[in-house]
């Protein structure tokens, strides 16, 4: 009965992961949205979020102290310490974002304006938004002349764009970092207050971007994180994003007995992560003491003069210690640990596992992770 009722919660906990759509989130959006994607990751991982009745409203517009504060999140830099600050003349140090704004300014996502006035209550434009998008990079230089082109025969409403947003607007056209909404193809519309919804777009294409070329400010704070352990092989770093490709095998601590004459298909079986797994540059991939859940899908029974007991078991979950859930699937063949010459000629050797007992899975499909704090992208 127990098991059961565990392998309903746990086939209830894999299906809520697989099929949580936006208006579990939401209830004025769903996963046809052309924003939805961004939107889902952003609230994921505590860059935007919704109002008190549920909804998210894509189309209303965002304050230039709103965005700071979610540009300055999607960036990680929230608990950053600035020591020297800028003075603006409309907000003081009471104002909910003056830290944030500080912040922004520290990390040369906006001027470094004396005494001049923020606006944060104005609406964020779509050019100013995207100017902190390409801010927050490390850019190739390109002259004037070039900018000026791009812009041209890209945007048909090019010459309303302001003198200043130029070269940014070539380089964020350059990187794919300008958002184009449904219906407005062809057009910037740089002076037009962004939504929340262009928000999110944006925000997501320069988190992107920055995990592989933050500017210098925010490199020299964006560390990977380091560790000793379990050397994993074959993984792609690029910047600060490991990947860990499929057919990577990696050792797991089975926490549940599994064997060939008592296991069935369908038990659910737990496991930890015996050490951290590392790049071999000693980059942290995942936490050891990580939780690993999966089910046992295939048994094959021991038979005297017929068969050798196998089990066969599937990872399907990983639970990280900041509490983060997502799938992971690999997979794990298990035979008997010895099989001596009368058992290869008579069979029906057992398979039975000992508690803590080490087996390697071999990964089904990638892995991304961030390395600076450990998130999975899914």
């Amino acid at each position: 009965m127990f098991k059961k009722i565990f392998r309903g919660i746990f086939a209830l906990a894999v299906l809520a992961m697989v099929h949580n759509p936006a208006n579990a989130f939401y209830t004025d959006m769903d996963e046809n949205h052309w924003a939805y994607q961004s939107i889902k990751f952003l609230t994921e991982v505590g860059v935007v979020v919704g109002y008190p009745d549920g909804t998210y409203k894509p189309d209303i517009p965002v304050t230039r102290a709103e965005f700071a504060s979610m540009a300055i999140k999607a960036l990680g830099q929230e608990n950053t310490t600035v020591a020297q600050e800028i003075h603006f003349d409309d907000i003081t140090p009471e104002f909910w974002a003056y830290n944030i704004i500080q912040k922004a300014v520290y990390f040369d996502l906006i001027p470094d304006a004396k005494g001049e006035s923020y606006r944060p209550f104005d609406s964020v434009t779509r050019a100013e938004a995207i100017n902190i998008a390409v801010n927050a990079l490390t850019t190739n230089q390109i002259s004037q002349e070039k900018a000026d082109s791009i812009i041209a025969k890209s945007y048909e409403d090019y010459e309303k764009l302001p003198a200043w947003f130029l070269m940014a607007a070539a380089k964020a056209h350059i990187l794919d970092l300008v958002v184009v909404m449904p219906g407005h193809e062809g057009k910037m519309e740089a002076l037009r207050p962004a939504n929340r919804a262009e928000v999110a777009q944006i925000l997501y294409k320069m988190m992107q971007e920055a995990k592989l070329n933050p500017n210098a400010k925010l490199a020299e704070v964006m560390q990977k994180r380091t560790a000793d352990g379990f050397i994993v092989d074959n993984v792609k770093v690029q910047g600060s994003i490991g990947i860990i490709p499929a057919g990577t095998i990696f050792p797991i601590r089975l926490e549940t007995v599994v064997g060939s004459q008592i296991s069935s298909v369908t038990d659910i079986y737990t496991a930890k992560t015996p050490q951290n797994y590392v790049t071999k540059e000693k980059y942290l991939l995942i936490s050891e003491n990580s939780d690993m859940k999966g089910q046992v899908k295939y048994v094959q029974p021991a038979k005297l003069f017929k068969t050798q007991g196998e089990v066969i078991i599937k990872n399907e979950l990983l639970v990280t210690p900041n509490d983060q859930a997502v799938m992971v699937y690999g997979v794990a063949t298990l035979g008997p640990d010895k099989i001596g010459f009368w058992r290869k000629i008579f069979k029906g050797a057992k398979v039975l596992t000992r508690p803590n007992q080490i087996v390697n899975i071999r990964l089904l499909a990638p892995i991304k992770i961030d390395l600076t704090n450990g998130y999975i992208y899914e």
